[in-house]
């Protein structure tokens, strides 16, 4: 942890700033609340961030990340991170009936929302991830956006996990 508190803003946020989807604010955030006693209390400050932005930068956060199975996976354009998780779940070897199945699902949850589904693929199944979201399309706004950022902080911790 100390050399993680001696770093600057700049190299913090170049380390910790991945582990949020394309927003490195995050990590910036979270920066002013160095010193961190452990790996538990960095975590809480990047999730204390999160959480403590405003409505739209957490949107902005969920919409960031990208379709499961979808056109940025497809064009090979996902994080190296979002390649690995995707991957986890066989959502890189999907059949043509269920690359259907996640563009429907895809879809139907963006029309709903207005944000892509997001969901901690590492603890699913290409079949858990599909029954999940449709479960999730019965959720009022308020509670999916709760929800994503609920997946969004899981999906942080699992990657800085790695990265420490």
């Amino acid at each position: 942890m100390e050399s993680i508190n001696q770093l600057g803003r700049a190299e913090f946020v170049e380390r910790f700033g991945p582990l949020f989807e394309h927003s490195p604010w995050v990590a910036e955030d979270a920066w002013s609340d160095r010193p961190f006693a452990d790996a538990d209390e960095l975590f809480e400050a990047l999730r204390a961030a999160m959480y403590s932005a405003p409505r739209e930068r957490q949107l902005a956060l969920i919409r960031a990340h990208p379709d499961l199975a979808g056109k940025a996976a497809i064009e090979g354009t996902l994080t190296r991170s979002s390649t690995r998780e995707q991957a986890s779940a066989g959502l890189d070897r999907l059949t043509p009936d269920e690359y259907e199945a996640f563009t429907r699902t895809n879809t139907a949850y963006r029309e709903r929302f207005g944000f892509p589904f997001v969901v901690c693929v590492r603890e699913h199944t290409k079949e858990s991830i599909l029954r999940v979201a449709a479960e999730r399309l019965a959720h009022t706004r308020d509670e999916e956006v709760r929800v994503a950022l609920e997946e969004i902080a899981k999906i942080a911790r699992l990657r800085m996990r790695e990265i420490l």
